[in-house]
């Protein structure tokens, strides 16, 4: 099969290779995933997990890329629920060979049905940003009707679907960035916008949530703004800070069949809208991450037209 690698941490994206490798088996509990579009997530060449396994072994070459939408071909001994033939979309374990490659092995329990009325590039598109949106703003940060949010990066992958997500929960939705994506982010539904670069973050009124994806020094002036008894949920890594009546949470998102089937529901009743700007195939993928021109937005390799 054809399958982009990584072998060099400090290359990072300018590493990447496409190569021929032997498909990959079915190990108990998996299933083999003939991949119709994949993406990187983030900053991911950066992560621990990328280069090693659970013991810390290395593990290069390396396949990136954990979110994936495709086809079952193979099911390993004691998978249930999924069956052959499937539309699937969900997220490969951190440890594992990605979504970069005509076919990847994966756990049954990582992935979701996909309706056939949703495309494999917006199935693949929905998964990291849904699940990370979706567990940080319901699972951990508990959000209710009503409720004031403050969602950093508001026009980004991640930031874009709590945007939505909050929105359509009934939530009041204020939304940061920078200067350029405030349309964006009022597009996606914020109620309001912050300019980063030249508002003042700590002049909006008191937040019940922050949802967070940026960390550093707008992460601990957001602490300030919110109420007494609200919470503080990120993805970019603990802070130091432990503000007296603030709950402060950091998770790494997790595989979820049941949340990836209500992200899907939403996307095909229209309550949510995938935000990807660019496409590319498989063979055009390693120029497409190494090219400076790259736009704002999730870049999705179509592996299987």
């Amino acid at each position: 099969m054809k399958a982009i690698v990584v072998t060099d941490q400090d290359a990072g994206l300018a590493g990447m290779k496409l190569v021929e490798l032997p498909e990959p088996p079915a190990a108990i509990n998996d299933v083999i995933v003939q991949v119709y579009a994949g993406s990187i997530t983030g900053d991911e060449l950066s992560w621990p997990s990328t280069w090693t396994d659970r013991a810390d072994r290395d593990r290069t070459p390396s396949i990136p890329g954990h979110e994936m939408a495709g086809v079952v071909t193979v099911l390993g001994y004691g998978t249930t629920g999924l069956s052959v033939g499937q539309r699937v979309f969900g997220l490969q374990d951190w440890y594992r060979n990605g979504s970069l490659a005509e076919y990847v092995s994966i756990e049954a329990r990582n992935l979701a049905p996909l309706p056939d009325d949703i495309d494999f590039n917006d199935g693949s598109a929905l998964v990291m940003p849904g699940l990370t949106a979706w567990q940080g703003l319901f699972l951990h940060g508990r959000l209710q009707s009503g409720q004031r949010v403050l969602v950093h990066g508001a026009a980004g992958i991640v930031g874009s679907m709590a945007v939505q997500l909050a929105r359509e929960a009934g939530a009041y939705v204020i939304g940061t960035g920078r200067a350029a994506h405030r349309e964006a982010a009022l597009r996606f539904g914020a109620n309001e916008f912050v300019d980063l670069d030249n508002d003042t973050l700590e002049d909006i009124d008191q937040v019940d949530l922050v949802f967070d994806v940026l960390g550093g020094d707008i992460a601990m002036r957001s602490l300030g703004v919110i109420r007494a008894g609200g919470t503080f949920v990120t993805v970019a890594g603990p802070i130091e800070a432990q503000p007296a009546g603030v709950l402060t949470i950091d998770f790494v998102v997790e595989a979820d069949r049941a949340q990836l089937s209500e992200i899907a529901r939403r996307f095909r009743e229209g309550r949510l809208r995938a935000n990807i700007s660019n496409i590319v195939t498989l063979d055009d993928a390693v120029a497409e991450y190494n090219s400076t021109n790259r736009v704002k937005g999730k870049t999705i390799v179509r592996v299987r037209p």
